[in-house]
């Protein structure tokens, strides 16, 4: 057998493990998988805080330190985080993150080079600092794009200056084209990117995986329907995640309002984040009595959460259906759970959901699309929806194959 050489790997990431879900998790992971495999793997990240935007229990009143995680190690950064967040909190959160990250920045160019430095975005201008590092010390440059963040934050309306949208902009752009190389999670983010001017040659596809062994299907005896006082013979209705702007949540309220005197059909929100208290506003003031909230779940019972579900939501906002990517629907399929998915015609999203028949596909931000959609599927038989999600996953998101095909490229690259 070939002994592998050993690489020296850098991260740069504003979120990390030990969250639970979005790109944190993905980072962490990815750090871990590439350390167990023998490489030197550094990450600097802030102090954990999402999706529930506040500093994690066992990390309040630290600041600057660093730690060992699962044979990373990982320099951990104070930050503000707001408790309730808009686009202003959401810029200075970032901000001060950028802020907290000079002087574990200083500190890692008086140590050995690293050979590659893989860049996690957003926050896009985390960039620079990777660009630096890369320059200073003639290492190879990864940005890995999970969502094009002012794409979004300008079709989303979140940012409508466009002198502060071009300088933005511009400042991206010299990030990607200082890069040895981009990659992102979807044919999507690929085609977006590639349309900034970044060579095909110089793209690398990365998508979002699911370990396929952890995650699995099991039956409704199997889930938390037992915990939660749920019968079998209920239908539920679950959307799972961050409870978050990007996904146009309101719509789950109005059709629960429709299903209201549907006595054997519920609508379950899991989740954490800035929209959690708005929606539960909402639900008290239209005193629905057949939606529930439940906190987030913790890995190992991900299975039994995903099991609980007939129908989960996976739903996103019109304007942005192809920058992002949503994470959570890696988990649904390996779970063999049937997707009610919100996509517009044309998006990676819309094409892998209707190409290989794991749910059904409507319309964004309709709330006549999103009840016809849910009445269709309680009535259809969905078993064939579960068998096709299961086999996609397994074929095409197992976390070890896109683990190492991402290393061999990395090989590739540090020659």
């Amino acid at each position: 057998m070939i002994k592998k050489a050993r690489m020296k790997i850098l991260i740069f990431g504003i979120n990390y493990s030990p969250e639970l879900t979005g790109i944190g998790k993905y980072t962490g992971e990815m750090a871990t998988w590439l350390a167990t495999n023998g490489h030197e793997v550094a990450a600097v990240t802030a102090l954990p805080y999402y999706p529930e935007w506040e500093i994690h229990a066992a990390y309040k009143g630290k600041k600057w330190h660093k730690e060992q995680l699962d044979g990373v190690t990982v320099y951990r950064v104070p930050l503000y985080v707001p408790k309730e967040t808009n686009t202003k909190k959401r810029i200075l959160h970032e901000l001060s993150f950028l802020g907290g990250i000079l002087p574990s920045w200083f500190s890692l160019l008086l140590k050995k080079k690293f050979d590659v430095v893989i860049n996690i975005t957003p926050p896009f201008h985390l960039g620079f600092y990777a660009v630096f590092y890369a320059k200073l010390k003639g290492a190879k440059l990864v940005t890995h794009i999970q969502d094009l963040q002012i794409d979004a934050a300008k079709d989303l309306g979140m940012i409508n200056n466009k002198s502060l949208l071009n300088l933005m902009f511009k400042s991206e752009t010299y990030i990607l084209k200082n890069s040895d190389w981009v990659s992102s999670i979807s044919l999507g983010m690929q085609k977006k990117i590639l349309e900034k001017g970044i060579a095909k040659d110089k793209f690398v596809m990365f998508p979002n995986w699911v370990d396929e062994s952890a995650i699995r299907p099991l039956s409704f005896e199997e889930s938390l329907r037992k915990e939660w006082n749920i019968p079998l013979t209920d239908k539920v209705i679950l959307y799972s995640g961050n409870l978050g702007e990007k996904q146009g949540l309101e719509v789950i309220i109005d059709a629960a309002e429709y299903f209201k005197d549907f006595s054997d059909v519920r609508f379950l929100i899991v989740g954490s984040g800035g929209a959690k208290e708005t929606l539960q506003t909402r639900v008290r003031e239209r005193r629905l009595s057949n939606i529930y909230f439940f906190p987030l779940q913790p890995y190992e019972k991900l299975s039994a959460l995903l099991a609980v579900a007939d129908i989960h939501l996976v739903l996103q906002k019109k304007s942005a259906s192809d920058l992002v990517m949503p994470s959570k629907l890696t988990g649904i399929l390996a779970a063999g759970g049937c997707s009610l998915v919100t996509a517009m015609p044309g998006t990676s999203l819309y094409e892998v959901i209707n190409e290989h028949k794991v749910g059904k596909v409507v319309e964004p931000e309709s709330v006549e699309a999103l009840i016809s959609g849910i009445r269709h599927l309680l009535k259809e038989d969905i078993s064939a929806y579960k068998e096709s999600a299961r086999a996609y996953a397994v074929e095409n998101l197992s976390k070890e194959r896109i683990m190492k095909n991402f290393e061999s490229h990395l090989y590739e690259l540090t020659g």
